[in-house]
């Protein structure tokens, strides 16, 4: 089966969850995700990273971030659905495309992983468990070991990050950055995340935040961080995207009256 472009297709898969039959060998949530991978220039992994995230679950979106390279050509061949945007879009507003088809497609619930080979799709199987064990929770998979390879500046930046928004979610994050992660199917139909609008990497923050304000939040599974020497530059500018992030949860706090509440939970008397 070749991939499939919806924007040159039918707007559903023909294989979509919501007409499979589970079969004796399912693995309850496993047979109802989908992944959804952003994508911008990975030509030279992202056909890799399907591959493993297609042994895992039967459903995976790429979306095409208005590459300048071969990402959307090299996935010619495989069964996943290509979603292409006509110029670059940000990671943020990529991922609500993605997460948009995935709930269209009947997903129950959807793992977000970033197309350069930082998160190893056979870590899928970590996120789905705890997400059976909890069901309304956003699973984080949160890089804690070997996280010393994590270059410098990054690593401060994501501790930076890690203060403010479990300040304003109002309970201790780990890993806020991460972009391996397990939501809800029921949380993103709520309205309010619904109609978020994709801020670049500000969009991973923020619904952390707005999911706390609607009951949900982030439990993290540790997994490895992967740092390789022939990686491709990060997308993510610690200085202006950490800067980005803090305004975006500094107007929310001062539209709570500096939530009080939130520091308190989150570094005082946190919850077990």
């Amino acid at each position: 089966m070749a991939a499939i472009n919806p924007d040159k297709n039918s707007p559903e898969l023909p294989t979509a969850l919501s007409g499979i039959n589970p079969g004796p060998d399912s693995v309850g949530l496993r047979d109802r995700a989908a992944v959804v991978i952003p994508a911008y220039n990975e030509a030279s992994t992202i056909a890799d990273i399907v591959k493993r995230a297609l042994a895992q679950v039967r459903l995976v979106i790429v979306v095409d971030d208005g590459s300048r390279d071969d990402t959307a050509k090299v996935l010619s061949d495989l069964p996943v659905a290509v979603l292409q945007n006509p110029v670059n879009r940000g990671k943020g507003a990529s991922l609500l495309r993605g997460i948009h088809y995935a709930l269209k497609q009947g997903a129950a619930a959807v793992i977000t992983l970033d197309g350069d080979g930082q998160h190893r799709p056979e870590d899928i199987p970590l996120l789905l468990t705890m997400a059976e064990r909890c069901p309304r929770r956003i699973v984080i998979g949160a890089r804690l070991i070997n996280k010393e390879a994590s270059p410098r500046r990054r690593y401060y930046a994501n501790r930076v990050a890690d203060f403010w928004i479990s300040w304003a979610a109002g309970y201790p994050i780990v890993d806020s950055q991460s972009g391996f992660r397990l939501y809800p199917a029921d949380l993103l139909h709520q309205p309010r995340i619904a109609n978020m609008t994709g801020r670049a990497f500000v969009f991973e923050s923020e619904i952390l935040i707005e999911a706390a304000r609607l009951g949900y939040r982030g439990t993290a599974v540790p997994i490895a961080a992967i740092y390789g020497n022939q990686a491709r530059a990060s997308h993510f500018r610690p200085v202006l995207d950490i800067s980005r992030i803090v305004r975006m949860v500094a107007w929310k706090l001062i539209s709570r009256g500096l939530y009080p509440q939130g520091i308190y939970r989150a570094f005082i008397r946190p919850p077990r």
